[in-house]
């Protein structure tokens, strides 16, 4: 007993040390990596000189987490989770089964978000609920459609699209100028927008028809920067980096949510708020989300959902096996694009003005975060990771109570870059496949069935 009371001593004593060496070597890469970024400030004062300001309590503070934070990982998390890893292989195979949640999950997310609205009117007012509705409801709405149309190009069909803001550029615009000079409404011009970004998709899909890789990632990349950059320079029709401004807004069966005497507070017997239209726009968002969630799901289970999945295996065998490679790429480039079309329309009704600065290449890395991050074919896993990042921008904003800790001049929002690269660290290691990163056939057999004798190298099934 001594003997094994002296040995878990010292596996301790060797741990502990061990943890805090580590902590040491964190603290010191901590303080390489930020003494330049968040230990000194450029700013310039009242004359215009450029000074240099000292944050090095910041910086202290930045090192303190990360030698804390190492520590407690090695020292006790690590050790843990080999534990509970250790005992899981050991245990026995047991089948879960389904919990009522588990089976009825998406039911239960679309009830919440439609009764989302009204619970937040009844809990902070009708103006109160402007900044819950928008913010947290529309904007995280926004990106779930997005990352569920680019889930089809890269998640489904395996093709890495590093350009996707261009689609979103391609129908925000289309909205826009088509409004802005014949005069055109919403639900007329949302289809329109559609088929111009798949139109769009399809002139991206023929020259890397025969690329892969990181070839397609620069092909798509140098695609959404000319986009961007025709925006910029055709100044005639788009008028440059002033941007399309006084878009029209979209309606409800042709009532308008202005505050004239044919509106719809004054319809409806309300007092004039803008927080009407924001609910509308939420509805609007939550609508055509959950038509890209069918129609992604409905063509997985057809013939060209499987050739997708195919594609995204193995090219080679997929060609092996008689489908048309070239049809399967422009269809998943075309379908996706499609999507990101609709959601620019609505970008731009929501708005109201659009310029080349919110169709920048961070955007399309944003949205291709979100798809990794949730995990590539699941639509779950990506509306997960898109309430987490995005969400997470947004509550920063509310956490005031940081500059307690960091300064007065911290300001948390400015840090968004920095949780997206430090999120993608930890789930990549955490979870490699994403949060929900579990990929399951579209066709599979529902039982197992004996396969005849000539099917087989020996002749029995």
């Amino acid at each position: 007993m001594a003997n094994v009371a002296s040995t878990t001593a010292s596996a301790g004593s060797e741990l502990t040390a061990r943890a805090l060496r580590e902590a040491v070597f964190a603290g010191l890469i901590t303080l390489g990596m930020f003494v330049l970024f968040v230990g000194l400030k450029t700013d310039q004062n009242i004359r215009n000189e450029l000074i240099l300001t000292q944050r090095w309590g910041l910086l202290a503070t930045f090192v303190a987490i990360a030698m804390v934070g190492r520590f407690l990982m090695v020292a006790y998390v690590q050790p843990r989770l080999a534990q509970r890893k250790a005992a899981k292989a050991a245990a026995p195979d047991v089948v879960k089964e389904e919990t009522f949640f588990s089976r009825n999950w998406s039911k239960i997310a679309v009830i919440l978000l439609l009764i989302y609205p009204p619970v937040i009117v009844a809990l902070v007012g009708v103006q109160g609920s402007l900044k819950w509705v928008d913010n947290f409801g529309i904007q995280i709405l926004i990106y779930v459609m997005l990352a569920w149309g680019l889930n089809i190009v890269v998640g489904l069909a395996g093709l890495l699209d590093l350009g996707y803001v261009a689609f979103y550029a391609v129908g925000a615009y289309s909205y826009a100028l088509l409004s802005s000079y014949f005069g055109l409404s919403f639900w007329v011009l949302l289809p329109i927008a559609g088929l111009l970004a798949a139109c769009w998709g399809v002139v991206l899909g023929f020259p890397v028809l025969r690329l892969r890789g990181d070839y397609l990632a620069i092909v798509t990349l140098a695609f959404g920067e000319i986009i961007r950059l025709v925006l910029i320079n055709w100044t005639e029709v788009t008028k440059g980096t002033f941007g399309v401004s006084g878009i029209a807004k979209a309606t409800l069966f042709g009532i308008k949510f202005d505050a004239t005497k044919d509106g719809f507070a004054a319809m409806m017997g309300l007092p004039m708020s803008s927080a009407y239209y924001k609910i509308f726009l939420f509805y609007l968002i939550l609508g055509l989300a959950l038509l890209t969630a069918f129609v992604t799901i409905r063509l997985r289970r057809m013939p060209i959902g499987r050739a997708w999945e195919a594609l995204r295996e193995d090219e080679i065998a997929c060609r092996s096996l008689g489908i048309n490679t070239v049809t399967t790429k422009l269809t998943a480039f075309a379908t996706g694009a499609m999507f990101g079309g609709f959601a620019g329309s609505f970008f731009a009704v929501r708005q109201g003005f659009v310029s080349p600065e919110s169709f920048v290449f961070l955007e399309s890395a944003v949205i291709l975060a979100i798809v990794v991050l949730g995990g590539m074919g699941s639509l779950t896993g990506i509306a997960i990771a898109a309430v987490v990042m995005i969400g997470g921008t947004e509550i920063l904003r509310e956490l005031t109570f940081l500059k307690m800790i960091f300064g007065p001049t911290f300001t948390p929002e400015l840090y968004r870059m920095l949780i997206f690269g430090l999120a993608m660290v930890v789930v990549m290691v955490w979870k490699p496949r994403g949060f929900v990163g579990s990929r399951e056939p579209t066709a599979f057999l529902r039982k197992r069935r004996a396969i005849s004798g000539s099917f087989t190298k020996e002749g029995h099934g």
